[in-house]
């Protein structure tokens, strides 16, 4: 599994260091090159010696040595993983708040790959909130936590805290690099946000949709190696710069066109955006002025871009719906599962706090086509994409 792999290990400040010697000569027997960036700290723990000797390659701690430059760009693209084993504390809040301030830091924010971290600290430490809180933060930027074990600690307590065996991180580091190329050669749609239907030049009739949610799969589906294409709706948010392709659209006719166009060159289309089911049957060329107590507008239908999609996919093509309900959630998703052909169903409920439109956070519940259902605790959107994403999966190598 790790035949050919490019590994770079980041090594911090920790008692726990000693293990990264064992790591190193675990990943070179199952054939991956591996390139050792250390923190000056942790050099009081380990020497570069044993590191450079073990690996095979020189090791780095300075950005800058004598005359030459360690290129940290480079280093974090050469990678196929990063692995930081020993995460020390220190090190830990460095990364949860951005700091940059040695060259591993530098290589981490860098790095275009996934990365992993095992952490290593004291009991008090390991449960103190701010370490909880930049946990979470790691979680959210999409870093894979490998959990501590519970043993002898440095300090003589027994506790959480120990850094994971070096034998449990190889498993760890085979289990993300397998997940990561799931979907390799695969193309795959998401459509994401809102749509805005214009009333006149100034006005629309829109809804809150952030566009979160949908970018969050197309990351997490790109990750794992997909041809992601996102067409989003009007949303504030920024659209990723790191090869997904993205498309802007404003109105539900917009979404249709482009959403039929490259479902058709997908082997996935995922509908998270919330399209607007009504339109204006005229737009007014000007702005419309205040000159009555009311105002009627006559709405006509949107097309339905689930249900057409639906009707036209191939056996070979997967489905992905949503369903976002404020009342007899379960009865109106699994209806709409079926009447629109899709092979799975995304259901969330405005009645959820921290679930629905705008939010960092949702709670959803999934069914497909089989029978089989899956409900999920209120977590991080980038967390439950990654639980969409996994389904998706089953679904598509069933």
């Amino acid at each position: 599994m790790l035949k050919g792999k490019k590994i770079l290990l980041g090594v911090t400040g920790s008692i726990a260091a000693y293990k990264s010697a064992f790591l190193i000569r675990l990943l070179i027997k199952a054939g991956a090159e591996v390139k050792v960036i250390m923190t000056p700290a942790s050099t009081d723990f380990i020497s570069k010696l044993t590191l450079s000797t073990l690996s095979k390659n020189t090791v780095l701690v300075d950005l800058f040595d004598e005359d030459s430059w360690a290129n940290h760009v480079m280093l974090g693209r050469w990678a196929d993983i990063m692995v930081m084993a020993p995460l020390s504390c220190n090190t830990l809040s460095k990364m949860a708040n951005g700091q940059c301030d040695n060259l591993l830091l530098a290589v981490y924010l860098s790095a275009t790959c996934p990365v992993v971290v095992a952490p290593a600290m004291d009991e008090d430490m390991w449960h103190h909130n701010s370490t909880k809180l930049n946990i979470q933060k790691l979680i959210e930027f999409g870093i894979k936590i490998i959990p501590v074990d519970k043993g002898e600690l440095a300090s003589g307590l027994v506790g959480d805290g120990r850094m994971a065996e070096p034998e449990t991180i190889v498993q760890f580091i085979e289990e993300c690099l397998r997940v990561s190329k799931s979907f390799s050669g695969k193309k795959v749609m998401v459509s994401a946000g809102p749509t805005y239907e214009p009333l006149d030049p100034v006005r629309f009739i829109g809804n809150h949709s952030s566009g979160k949610m949908g970018l969050a799969i197309a990351e997490e589906l790109y990750a794992r190696g997909a041809e992601v294409t996102l067409i989003m709706g009007p949303s504030a948010i920024n659209l990723p710069k790191n090869g997904i392709k993205s498309i802007r659209v404003n109105t539900a006719e917009e979404m249709y066109v482009a959403c039929t166009k490259h479902f058709n060159e997908s082997d996935i289309g995922v509908m998270a955006a919330a399209v607007a089911d009504y339109t204006p049957v005229e737009v007014a060329t000007s702005k419309v002025k205040k000159n009555s107590d009311e105002l009627v507008i006559e709405l006509r239908k949107t097309k339905d871009i689930l249900k057409s999609l639906g009707e036209n996919k191939s056996s070979k093509q997967v489905l992905v719906g949503f369903a976002l309900e404020t009342n007899n959630e379960r009865e109106y998703a699994l209806e709409k599962l079926k009447n629109k052909n899709a092979d799975m169903m995304v259901m969330n409920s405005l009645n959820d706090k921290g679930a629905g439109f705008g939010t960092d956070t949702n709670k959803i519940t999934i069914f497909d086509k089989s029978g089989k259902e899956f409900n999920y605790e209120l977590m991080p959107k980038k967390e439950v994409a990654k639980n969409i994403v996994d389904t998706i999966i089953q679904l598509y190598y069933a």
